[in-house]
């Protein structure tokens, strides 16, 4: 069985689309809600239907560390609830952690905005996923139960724990993109711009290898200046 665990805070505008495409499958599969402290009725709308709502606060690492806490499955899949993952994701995932090189897996990234900008931007996504092995968090990462746990789980830290989470899987062994894309929000995007999201992405992980306290790190991301 597969664990799709769902952090979420303030999602109201989106959650219920993401569930309703999730609960199409005729797989066997187990969707844990894992929210923040949303104060917008999100919660309200993931109790309409038939998953797991779990609370947890201190950050998105400590939510789906506390998702996996009461998952069953041995395959965890994390979601962000603003990306619809292709309609037969299940069997992807399964293929791909197949291979017992592989110890984790994403999708492609697309991006649910036709301006052409934002073909380049998948490129340079698949570039860095395929080549340097590192997807990040609204591609999809899944993995094997045993291989989570071996690493300790996310670091519960401010931001970043989907780069750091890659970064130690590196070490015990390959990571593989699915052949279909998942499709995510373009709306930080379209919210900022293209290029200065992309700058701001990237002055958050140099900060990140330079040591600045994930806390800063988070006010840059969530507060950025021109």
């Amino acid at each position: 069985m597969i664990s799709v665990i769902i952090p979420v805070l303030n999602e109201v505008a989106g959650i219920a689309v993401c569930l309703e495409h999730l609960l199409k499958q005729p797989q066997d599969l187990e969707i844990i809600v894992v929210d923040g402290g949303s104060t917008d009725g999100t919660c309200d709308v993931v109790r309409q239907y038939p998953v797991m709502l779990q609370k947890a606060g201190g950050g998105r690492g400590r939510q789906m560390n506390q998702g996996v806490a009461i998952a069953q499955g041995e395959i965890l899949l994390f979601l962000h609830s603003d990306t619809q993952l292709p309609a037969d994701f299940p069997q992807l995932v399964t293929e791909t952690l197949a291979d017992s090189r592989v110890v984790a897996g994403a999708f492609p990234l697309a991006i649910a905005d036709s301006q052409w900008h934002f073909r380049i931007l998948e490129k340079l996504v698949q570039w860095r996923s395929q080549i340097f092995s590192f997807p990040y968090g609204d591609q999809g990462i899944f993995l094997r139960r045993r291989d989570f746990e071996q690493l300790g789980g996310y670091a519960e830290i401010s931001i970043m724990e989907d780069y750091d989470l890659v970064q130690r899987l590196k070490k015990r062994g390959k990571i593989r993109l699915t052949t279909k894309p998942a499709l995510t929000s373009p709306r930080r995007w379209q919210k900022l711009g293209l290029w200065r999201t992309t700058w701001i992405n990237q002055k958050v992980i140099l900060g990140y290898h330079f040591g600045i306290d994930p806390v800063i790190l988070r006010q840059w991301y969530r507060t950025p200046t021109r």
